[in-house]
C-alpha cells in the first residue's frame, strides 16, 4: 500500500518550493524508478536505514522502498469551495489521500507578498480550514436532499440512520467543527467511509519558516501554530522549504553531512513521513533475498495473510505459513543461517500480528 497525502496552503506560503523539491527528489530516488502520475503528484521513496542494511547484505537484483505520495492541490484561497481560485478542481483529488498537509507561512519576506497582506499563520489556517469545511458541508447537503424524503416516507431504518447521521454532522460543519473532530460511533464511521470527507482526514500542520528560524527550533509564528495544531489534536512540524529544495539536489552522503554541520537530525520531508506513519498508524515489514529486497508499508493490526495479501492477492487467499525473522534479530546475529541455529526464525499461522521490523517469506498455495 502506498502513503498518499495531500498538500494544501495559500499562495505565497512555500508550498510549491516544498513540492517542487519533492518532486526533484523523485529523480534521486534510486531504489524507486520516476514516477510522474500527472502534474500535480510526486512520488518519493520512504527513508529506512533498515532496507538499506538489507541491500548491503543481500546484493539483491533490486531494492525497493516503500513509497509516499504527495498530491499538490493548486490555487486553494479564500472562496475555493464556490469556485475562486484553482483549488476547487483539486479538491476532488484530496478526498482519496491518507492524510492533509497544510503548509502554514511562518517566515517574513518583504519580496514575497503576503496574499492578505500580513502575516497571521492562524488566519491562514482558519481560512484554508473554512474552505475544506465547506467542500465537506456542500457533500453533506447534497446527501441530504437525497435522503430527506426517503428518510421521511418510508420504513427504511438504514435511510433515517444516514438522515440523522448527515443532520448531525451538517451541525458540526456549519459551527466549524472538521469531521475528525466530531463524535462517530463505528457504525456511523463506516457509513460515512465512502463519503470521504476532507476533514475527517488526519492533519499535519508544516510551518514554514527560514533557515535560521529552523536552526534555532522555530519562532513566534510557530509556535502559535504548534499551540493551535495541540488543542485541536493535530501534528506540527517545522519545515523550511527553500532548504528543503536545496537538498533535494544532494546526494544521501552529501545531505546527512549538510544537515550535521547544520545541528538538524533529519529534513524536514523525512519528519514529515515520520509523523505521518504514526498519525496513522502505520508500520513496514520487508521480504528479502537475492533477486529483491523491499519494504511494504502495512497497518498496525493486521494479521499475516493481510499483509501478504498486500504483495498479491494469490499470498492471501492461499496462505499457508508465514516465515519470520525480526531485523534487529537479523542484524544482531549477521546472517539468516545464524537466525536459524539461534532459534530466531519462526513459522507463524493465520492469526499472526505482523509486527514493525518482520522479514517474511510466505508460503501459499493457490489450486485453480
Amino acid at each position: 500500500m502506498s502513503l498518499t497525502a495531500g498538500i494544501v496552503g495559500l499562495p505565497n506560503v512555500g508550498k510549491s518550493t516544498l513540492f517542487n523539491a519533492i518532486t526533484k527528489k523523485n529523480i534521486l530516488a534510486a531504489n524507486y524508478p520516476f514516477a510522474t502520475i500527472d502534474p500535480n503528484v510526486g512520488v518519493v521513496t520512504v527513508p529506512d536505514e533498515r532496507l538499506d542494511f538489507l541491500n548491503n547484505l543481500y546484493i539483491p537484483e533490486r531494492c525497493i522502498g516503500a513509497t509516499y505520495e504527495f498530491t499538490d492541490i493548486a490555487g486553494l484561497v479564500k472562496g475555493a469551495s464556490k469556485g475562486e481560485g484553482l483549488g476547487n478542481k483539486f479538491l476532488s483529488h484530496v478526498r482519496e489521500v491518507d492524510a492533509i498537509v497544510e503548509v502554514v507561512r511562518c517566515f517574513e519576506d518583504k519580496n514575497i507578498i503576503h496574499v492578505n497582506n500580513v502575516i497571521d499563520p492562524i488566519d491562514d489556517i482558519e481560512t484554508i480550514n473554512v474552505e475544506l469545511m465547506l467542500s465537506d458541508l456542500e457533500i453533506v447537503d447534497n446527501r441530504l436532499t437525497r435522503t430527506s424524503k426517503k428518510a421521511a416516507l418510508s420504513r427504511d431504518k438504514d435511510a433515517k440512520i444516514e438522515y440523522d447521521l448527515l443532520c448531525k454532522l451538517k451541525e458540526n460543519l456549519e459551527q466549524n467543527i472538521p469531521v475528525r473532530k466530531i463524535k462517530l460511533t463505528e457504525e456511523e464511521e463506516k457509513l460515512i467511509k465512502s463519503f470521504h470527507f476532507i476533514t475527517q482526514k488526519p492533519m499535519i500542520y508544516m510551518a514554514n519558516v527560514g533557515e535560521e528560524d529552523l536552526i534555532n527550533g522555530g519562532n513566534s509564528y510557530t509556535d502559535k501554530v504548534k499551540a493551535y495544531a495541540e488543542e485541536e489534536g493535530s501534528e506540527m512540524i517545522v519545515v523550511c522549504a527553500k532548504m528543503e529544495s536545496e537538498l533535494a539536489e544532494l546526494t544521501d552522503d552529501d545531505k546527512k553531512l549538510f544537515l550535521e554541520d547544520l545541528g538538524i537530525k533529519e529534513s524536514g520531508l523525512d519528519k514529515l513521513i515520520h509523523a505521518t506513519y504514526k498519525l496513522l498508524g502505520l508500520s513496514t515489514f520487508f521480504t528479502a533475498g537475492s533477486d529483491e529486497c523491499r519494504a511494504w508499508t502495512f497497518k498496525n493490526g493486521m494479521k499475516a495473510p493481510e499483509c501478504a495479501g498486500i504483495i498479491h492477492t494469490d499470498f492471501e487467499r492461499g496462505f499457508i505459513k508465514a516465515e519470520v525473522m525480526s531485523f534487529d534479530d537479523l542484524k544482531n546475529f549477521g546472517d539468516e543461517k545464524k537466525v536459524k541455529e539461534n532459534g530466531k526464525m519462526r513459522l507463524e499461522g493465520k492469526e499472526y500480528v505482523m509486527q514493525d521490523g518482520d522479514i517474511c517469506t510466505f508460503r501459499f498455495n493457490v489450486t485453480k
